[in-house]
């Protein structure tokens, strides 16, 4: 089953590279026009159609797969628990304290590779090891590694927020009705 999903994942990412290529045509295609209509406007319609073609096949096999797949909320749960996905919310952490992000992230990596030297989750070093890295991070540090607060602070659209998520699944169950 693995092995057809990924076939299925190479498949799509194929496909949007083709959609991709055809926006391409098209929008090299209206750049010169002038403004009344062209004979370069007939070069138009391979790409459309094609664009239409191939986002229903890719529409079709989504369809497909969604209709049997079964989520295990419980393995999700375990390959969402590495602390180092969150490390960029670590940077976040010490940018909240004042520290520029360019200087948060280097410090940020500096402790992901200690980290990763002692064979430990980021998580676990004591306090002490990460304030010799940035004396910013102070006593609540790894309170960054919850996953619930992490997803719970992403509020603005296009983030994978609750609130936000919960939008887009209401817009979408209004479209599709």
């Amino acid at each position: 089953m693995a092995s057809r999903i990924v076939f299925i994942e190479s498949m799509i990412r194929g496909k949007s590279a083709r959609l991709l290529g055809n926006l391409q045509t098209l929008l090299v295609l209206g750049k010169g026009l002038p403004l009344a209509y062209n004979r370069d406007l007939q070069e138009d319609k391979p790409p459309v159609f094609d664009s239409l073609d191939q986002a229903g096949l890719c529409a079709d096999v989504l369809a497909a797969i969604f209709a049997g797949l079964t989520v295990h909320a419980g393995r999700c749960a375990v390959a969402a628990s590495d602390p180092a996905l969150l490390a960029t919310d670590l940077a976040d952490y010490l940018v909240r304290s004042g520290v520029p992000f360019r200087e948060a992230h280097h410090a940020v990596g500096r402790l992901v590779a200690l980290a990763e030297k002692k064979s430990i989750p980021l998580n676990a070093l004591p306090t002490e090891e990460a304030r010799k890295i940035h004396p910013n991070f102070g006593e609540d540090w790894t309170d960054v590694f919850d996953l619930r607060r992490a997803l719970a602070m992403r509020t603005a659209t296009g983030t994978p927020g609750p609130r936000p998520l919960a939008k887009q699944l209401a817009r979408w169950r209004r479209l599709l009705r």
